[in-house]
């Protein structure tokens, strides 16, 4: 594990949150690593008392949590609680699309080829970021705040959620595909359909996470027998 120097600036506590935050969704922080402050205040070239605060934040957030006899691990992904998120985020992401239908709200196109250049190719980061801009216009284009609001609430963990679907290269086209038939919904102003396609686009990205958290679950017990 290896992650970038921070620059100089008065206030760290707000990058140092946004570094860890990026390295666990990109899986530089692995689910079970542990995690130390000294490592990472030399690592990001910071003192101690930034990294603290950082470390207490993603703690709170769920992101961390306390391991008996080894101190601060990176949270491991839970199938229950991705159920739950993502038929929150169904449900949200529905409704908006179902919203800017309604406006013809002009989504720009631009979003989708910005999505379909990362996902070609290797920095998930990138890769979540465009991910993130796309569903966040849709969002906007509801004409809705509360939706913008509620879903902003739940995105440190989709993000993480959208990490580890992204770290596997396959389906990461047909992410986009199903990004661009949204899209056309919306622009056609046919609200059942984009409300249909972004309902079943959550479903389809949590069963994915749910089965390879359960294939990865499962090959240790493997290896063991």
């Amino acid at each position: 594990m290896s992650l970038a120097k921070i620059p100089s600036r008065t206030d760290y506590v707000d990058e140092v949150y946004k570094t860890l935050l990026d390295a666990i969704s990109a899986g530089k922080l692995a689910p079970g690593e542990r995690i130390t402050q000294e490592d990472l205040a030399e690592q990001l070239n910071v003192s101690r008392s930034p990294v603290l605060q950082a470390l207490r934040l993603l703690k709170k957030d769920g992101l961390l949590e306390e391991a008996p006899g080894r101190g601060l691990v990176v949270a491991k992904l839970n199938p229950v609680q991705i159920g739950h998120l993502y038929q929150v985020r169904g449900a949200l992401d529905a409704l908006a699309a179902r919203l800017a239908s309604s406006r013809q709200a002009k989504i720009p196109l631009s979003l989708i080829d910005a999505g379909r250049e990362a996902a070609a190719g290797s920095d998930v980061k990138a890769m979540i970021e465009a991910d993130t801009a796309f569903h966040k216009a849709i969002y906007e284009a509801s004409g809705n705040p509360f939706i913008v609001d509620n879903a902003m609430l739940h995105w440190i963990h989709l993000r993480r959620v959208m990490g580890a679907v992204l770290q596997r290269s396959v389906g990461r086209d047909g992410i986009w595909e199903e990004h661009a038939a949204i899209l056309k919904a919306i622009h056609d102003g046919n609200g059942d359909l984009a409300a249909a396609l972004s309902e079943r686009h959550a479903h389809v990205a949590r069963e994915t996470l749910v089965s390879n958290l359960q294939q990865s679950e499962s090959e240790p017990e493997r290896m063991e027998a």
